[in-house]
Order: structure tokens, then sequence, then C-alpha cells
């Protein structure tokens, strides 16, 4: 570490002002009946997980109630962790937003003068910031840290110079901005793909068009693919030619099973953890050789379906080869069906509905292949399918790309982290790591 970094403690380095480390409010202050359909967003546990930001879905408290809690506001710059449950993460509130924190928060605002944001963020993510955070956390019941505002404040910190910090920030910032752009690309991608499996295999809009005498907007070549009436079935109309039919008549449930002895390094295993909720892209992956139980064998190409009814908006399409939790159903296509159709049907609302509305269970409500194959669909010609499938199969390739490229990504950035954090890698060497990499 050069001469010029130094040790600081984190409540060395908080602005000023009682509230620049504080805690969320008491539950008593902040019940679920305080939550609005809109307002000032509430940053939970659940909203950290391995992004920069706090992500995912949020609740709301009126503008009156987070005038109560003004103490646990948090605004661009503050840094937020759970003192309870998920303790070892950490994220940054971005700039121009203003959030409050929930009661099993807490939150720290810097001293700009002193330290960038983005750089004490990346050194609470390196092993030396979560070891810190972690180390005074309760592992009996729900983790939890018990004089969690005295702990942070003694954490001890590394700093080099502003500049140094802010140099830090953005060659690491550089890397994460890549994958989070990734990551929205893939959103896109896979919005269209479920849009045009809506259009075409729910709404039924060429169908319709084409009964009314009106243009489908689509290629002669495709628009021929599609019937021109309707016809009466147990689901009431469908188009013309196409049979109802269920998920095992395009679909199997390979029951492939692999014994903890059958499975080694070279295995890449898939949990719940790994799926992210609404999005087919299954980036991130376990090692399957600590694991000690049963689990599920799938290939390259079949579809994941998280099968407890919080897990139903989890469907992944599989790049590789490897093992996932029995709590996840393998399906592989059958025969000449594509599985495009198979990978947006399952990720279809009227589907998930269903599941959610058939699944067992008192203590965790799940589903099964069995289950699955109660729902009864419209199903095309084969033709139709492949067509399909021909439109999925360029989306898919890309949004795997972009998955296996955010993941070299972020080994490089994890690589980096710690090297940069403790000032064992030169900046300047650095950014030569980035432009071989061609960013």
């Amino acid at each position: 570490m050069s001469s010029e970094w130094r040790t600081v403690t984190v409540e060395q380095i908080a602005a000023n002002g009682s509230s620049s480390i504080s805690i969320g409010p008491f539950g008593s202050r902040m019940k679920s009946d305080c939550y609005v359909d809109s307002g000032v967003p509430v940053v939970r546990g659940n909203n950290i997980s391995g992004g920069k930001h706090p992500e995912g879905e949020f609740v709301f408290i009126t503008e009156a109630k987070a005038a109560e809690l003004k103490s646990s506001e948090v605004t661009g710059g503050d840094l937020v962790f759970p003192h309870r449950g998920a303790i070892g993460r950490v994220a940054l509130i971005p700039e121009g937003e203003r959030m409050i924190l929930s009661s099993s928060l807490m939150k720290l605002t810097p001293n700009k003068e002193i330290c960038h944001p983005s750089f004490l963020l990346y050194f609470f993510r390196s092993s030396k910031g979560v070891h810190e955070l972690l180390k005074n956390a309760s592992t009996v019941g729900t983790p939890g840290i018990g004089q969690p505002l005295s702990s942070l404040k003694r954490i001890p910190v590394d700093i080099p110079p502003l500049q140094g910090q802010k140099a830090i920030a953005h060659i690491l910032g550089t890397l994460d901005d890549k994958i989070e752009l990734n990551r929205k690309t893939n959103e896109t991608l896979e919005a269209m793909a479920k849009a045009l499996f809506k259009s075409w295999f729910v709404d039924f809009d060429p169908v319709k068009a084409k009964a009314e005498g009106r243009p489908t907007g689509l290629p002669a070549e495709i628009s021929d693919l599609f019937p021109d009436s309707f016809e009466d079935s147990e689901l009431g109309e469908i188009p013309s030619g196409w049979r109802v039919g269920s998920l095992d008549q395009i679909g199997i449930n390979p029951r492939e099973t692999a014994k903890p002895e059958d499975m080694d390094s070279s295995d890449r295993y898939i949990g719940l953890e790994h799926m992210p909720r609404g999005s087919i892209c299954l980036g991130e992956s376990g090692q399957a050789e600590e694991l000690e139980s049963n689990k599920n064998r799938f290939r390259q190409g079949d579809l994941l379906f998280g099968k407890l009814r919080p897990y139903f908006k989890k469907t992944g399409y599989s790049q590789f080869d490897g093992v996932c939790s029995t709590d996840i159903v393998v399906v592989r296509k059958k025969g000449e069906y594509g599985v495009g159709f198979i990978c947006c049907f399952l990720a279809s609302d009227p589907f998930i509905d269903f599941t959610v509305a058939a699944s067992s269970g008192t203590r965790m409500p799940r589903t099964s292949w069995k289950d699955m194959c109660e729902f009864p669909f419209a199903i095309p010609s084969k033709l139709l399918l492949c067509e399909f499938d021909t439109q999925f199969r360029p989306v898919i390739n890309k949004i795997t790309g972009n998955c296996i490229h955010s993941a070299s990504l972020a080994v490089l950035r994890d690589a980096l982290l710690p090297k940069l954090i403790s000032g064992e890698i030169r900046i300047p060497d650095a950014e030569k790591m980035l432009e071989e990499v061609g960013i």
C-alpha cells in the first residue's frame, strides 16, 4: 500500500450531522399498513442484492409519513446496509433519488470531501469490507447485529487521496456500467420476444386482423401461416385448425437425477438464488462439488422453472449443462417443437396465474410437472411454431452472448476489486486491463 494511503474509521469519514450514521425506524413506526400505491419509495433488504443501486419492487409511503421519518431518509451518495437478514450486502443511493430506510437497514452518509461514495461502496463489496460487516453478526436464528451503529462506526477503512478514490471507483464502475447495460439490453430483447408471443399466441392479433380483412403487418410468408377465422373449443374461440393441448404435448420433464457422488467441480449449479425474477437470462451459477443432496440434471437449451409460489416468475434458459435445485422444474422441448415457444409460454402471465391458483401446500405452496400440464392452451401448427423459434433464436443468442460477456466482466471486476481497494495494483495497470477487453 502506498504511503499516501491512510486508515480511518467509518465514523471519521461520515458527514457532519446526527443522522449521517443512523438506523431505520422501529417496526411499530413502519408497518405494512403504512404502504400506499405511490409516493416516497422505501428501500428494504430485498432491494439490496448484487447490483450497485437498490433495485426490484419497492413499496411506498406518503410524503407526510416520510416527513415523520426524516431521520431515516436517504439521498444520492448515501450507502445502505442491512443490519438484520442479508448482512454483508450494500447499495448506493443514486444521485437525485430520495428514499426511506426500512426497519432492517442502516445508512452511512459520507463526507464527500474526504471519501468518495462509490469508492466506499466497492470497499464494502470487497472481502475485507464484507468481513467487517459480518464479524459482529449473530449466527443464531435470523442474522442480526446487536449494536449495528456502534459496529458500523468502528469499521476501519483504508483510503487513498480523494482523486485516487475517484479513479478506482471509475474503473470498477465502468465494468459495472457495462454489465448493467448488458442487463438492460437483455430486458429489452426479452420484452420484445414476450410481446411477439403474446400477440401471436395469446391475443391472436394476426388471426383477428385477417378475419376482419385488415393487414397483419407481417411479411406475406409469415402472415400465410395464420388462419383467417376462429372456431369453437373448450377454451372458447381459438384460431381455426389449432388444437387444444397441454405442456406435455410440446415438452418433457426429463427427471435426470444427479447424486452428490456424481457431481464435481466441472458441474455448474443453478439454485433459485441464481435465477433473476422476470428474466430468462441465467448468467450466474454456483459449483456443484460441495452439494450434499440429489439435484436435477439439465442440458444446454433446457428451460428451468421455479416451482415454489414466490418464484413462479423465475423462468430461465440454460446456456450450459449443469445441475439445479429440486425446487426447479426442468423442461425440455419435444421433437420438432421449438424452445422459443415453450420459454415464452412458461413466462407468460396466463400460465403463471394458473400455477399460482393451482399450487398446493400450506407452508410453501408449489407446483409440479403434473400440475403444469393441467393448463390447457391453443397449440398452433408446427410450421408456425418453427417460425416463432426462428424469430426467437437470434434474440436468445444475443441474450446468451450478453450473459457470457457480463460474466467475464464480473470476473475481471472481482479480481481487480480487492487489489485496487488495498492499493496492491496501480491504477494505470488496471486501466490497461480494461483496454485489453475493449472497455
